[in-house]
C-alpha cells in the first residue's frame, strides 16, 4: 500500500472527522457519529445515522 500524502493523511484523521462532526452538529442540530471504516483511504466517516451493530463507533457528538 502506498504512503498517503501529508494532506490526505491530515484530512483522513480522527481529529479531522471529529472537527467535521462538531461543525455538522452545530449546523444541523442533529447527533453526529464518527465511524471507523477500515478503509486506508477513508479510515473515518461522519454520519447522522446511528451506526449498525457491526460498525466501529469512534465517538458520538450529541
Amino acid at each position: 500500500m502506498a504512503q498517503l500524502s501529508p494532506l490526505r493523511e491530515r484530512l483522513a484523521s480522527a481529529e479531522h472527522a471529529y472537527a467535521c462532526a462538531i461543525q455538522r452538529r452545530s449546523a444541523t442540530g442533529r447527533n453526529q457519529y464518527v465511524i471507523r471504516t477500515g478503509s486506508p483511504l477513508q479510515p473515518f466517516r461522519v454520519t447522522e445515522t446511528r451506526p449498525a451493530r457491526d460498525e466501529n463507533l469512534v465517538l458520538h457528538v450529541a
